[in-house]
């Protein structure tokens, strides 16, 4: 009987891991970066532990603390957030579940596909590692970086230079 019971509060604990992995997940897809860039930064203060660990998969690149996560997740999301709103940049994420069998962890595989103004695409692609404590995400390591198609350049962003030249600017 006991063993039931515990089976069953396992059983339990995996169905609430996995529902705050896909509410966490569906709030990130959802959010529109050319609208702003603080939403993401609130779903992060939401879902991720004071404690947190982040790991790009090499051993100088894990990164400790939301305060300092916060800050690289800043230094990225504005940018995208000025190419999408001002460039006309059309960014679209997307995610699937990969199946695991580890207690407290889920894995996902992500896609971010960045649409320039003429329509070409760079794809980045990677998987994602997260472990839970609680209702925190305690470590996030990120693994299996891809990227389809070149780097998007200033001719793919629908930013028109100042009509008045600096020359022009200069009082006489």
């Amino acid at each position: 009987m006991i063993t039931q019971q515990h089976l069953a509060s396992i059983h339990h604990a995996d169905r609430d891991l996995y529902a705050r992995e896909k509410i966490l997940n569906s709030a990130i897809i959802a959010v529109d970066i050319s609208s702003g860039w603080e939403a993401y930064l609130e779903i992060f203060d939401a879902f991720y532990a004071d404690h947190v660990e982040v790991s790009d998969g090499t051993e100088s690149g894990s990164v400790f603390g939301r305060e300092r996560i916060r800050t690289l997740l800043f230094k990225f999301l504005v940018p995208l957030h000025v190419m999408a709103e001002i460039g006309g940049l059309s960014v679209r994420i997307r995610e699937s579940p990969i199946l695991g069998d580890t207690a407290a962890e889920t894995h996902s595989a992500w896609s971010m596909d960045l649409i320039g103004v003429p329509g070409r695409v760079c794809q980045i692609s990677w998987c994602t590692l997260r472990r839970w404590a609680d209702s925190r995400v305690v470590y996030e390591g990120h693994y299996d970086h891809q990227q389809t198609g070149g780097p998007l350049t200033f001719d793919d962003l629908s930013l028109s230079p100042s009509s008045t030249s600096v020359s022009e600017q200069r009082p006489s």
